[in-house]
């Protein structure tokens, strides 16, 4: 009988590449975090769609100067219908609605209904890019929507929040969600970079009817509320976003989204600290509904060793993979069985 095999080590660089990814998704919840304080501060001296269009030139144009500088070029034709979607939704249409939503309702509320966007990408990646859909993701649905609907109620019971304001930031959750899916698939042929500064750029083409307004605001408004749109273009969106899509190209959409759980909790404690302002303890439960629901969504049923052989055999077809680098049927059983308990790791 021949000797079992030792286990394979991973090489160095295949321990280094998603170490890599979760920097970048490090860098972009904080930034994220940040950004749902300085939109509240801002929003005060700019309207909602001044604020998006000031904040994405300054995006687009940080992001330019670092295209030319490290000669990018222009994306490949295969990647631009994702990026004009994520454009439209992600970088414009979000934009907008979470800056009028967030006139109405404190940062962390926001960012708790807008934590609903992971679910949505976990919905739309099952329709768009054929990721499974299981029974504990429409339940997860069900309580993060009842959680929103608390939080928007909570207007009467003191919690700060307002009905439109609770379903403006459930519009840009929408966005946001529709916005990563659209992006995914143009992240196949584009670099981070590029998918990021053209998407960011999209947006901003979207929004220039709210150029006058903008001049308009700007004129009349106070340095520091200028400087925090600056803020927002600058990292919440130029570097961020990079970030996200560098981190996004070499994950799943759904298990990036999972990132994002960490948000509200930051912009409440970033929001107490420079904004004095922390919600209600009814807006606070239908918060913590929103989040009990994703975790719900994202749990995984256990299952014994012959389920995870299973799961891990690729599956025929157009739409399976290219296999490991050493071409065929064994090297793609082994990397995905090697991805399959990455997935295991990374959850427990």
């Amino acid at each position: 009988m021949p000797a079992p095999a030792a286990p394979r080590r991973p090489s160095p660089a295949a321990t280094a590449r998603p170490m890599a990814a979760t920097a970048a998704a490090v860098v972009t919840v904080v930034l994220w975090a940040s950004a749902f304080v300085s939109i509240r501060s801002a929003g005060d001296a700019y309207s909602p769609g001044a604020l998006a269009l000031g904040r994405l030139a300054a995006g687009a144009l940080t992001l330019g100067v670092i295209c030319l500088v490290k000669r990018e070029g222009l994306p490949p034709r295969a990647a631009w219908r994702g990026i004009a979607l994520s454009g439209a939704l992600w970088f414009g249409l979000y934009m907008v609605a979470l800056n009028w939503g967030e006139r109405m309702v404190d940062a962390g509320t926001a960012a708790l209904v807008v934590n609903i966007g992971p679910l949505v990408v976990a919905l739309l990646g099952s329709r768009f890019l054929g990721d499974p859909l299981p029974p504990r993701l429409l339940a997860g649905m069900g309580v993060s929507f009842a959680g929103a609907v608390v939080v928007g109620f909570a207007s009467s019971g003191g919690g700060g929040a307002s009905v439109p304001g609770v379903l403006l930031c459930l519009l840009a959750a929408l966005a946001y969600g529709g916005g990563v899916v659209s992006q995914k698939p143009a992240l196949g042929s584009g670099t981070p970079l590029q998918v990021t500064t053209f998407g960011c750029l999209t947006g901003a083409v979207l929004c220039l009817p709210f150029s006058g307004r903008l001049a308009h605001d700007m004129a009349q408004a106070p340095a520091s509320a200028t400087l925090n749109m600056l803020y927002l273009g600058v990292f919440p969106t130029a570097l961020a976003f990079t970030t996200w899509a560098f981190a996004l190209a070499r994950t799943t959409a759904s298990r990036m989204g999972a990132t994002t759980y960490a948000v509200p909790a930051l912009v409440v404690l970033m929001s107490w600290l420079a904004l004095d302002e922390v919600p209600g303890a009814v807006t606070l439960c239908g918060g913590l509904l929103c989040l009990a629901g994703v975790a719900v969504s994202r749990s995984r049923a256990r299952g014994g060793p012959g389920a995870v052989v299973a799961s891990a055999v690729p599956p025929a077809g157009p739409g399976a993979g290219s296999g490991a680098a050493g071409g065929g049927p064994g090297g793609a059983r082994a990397s995905a069985l090697e991805d399959h308990g990455s997935a295991l790791e990374d959850h427990e």
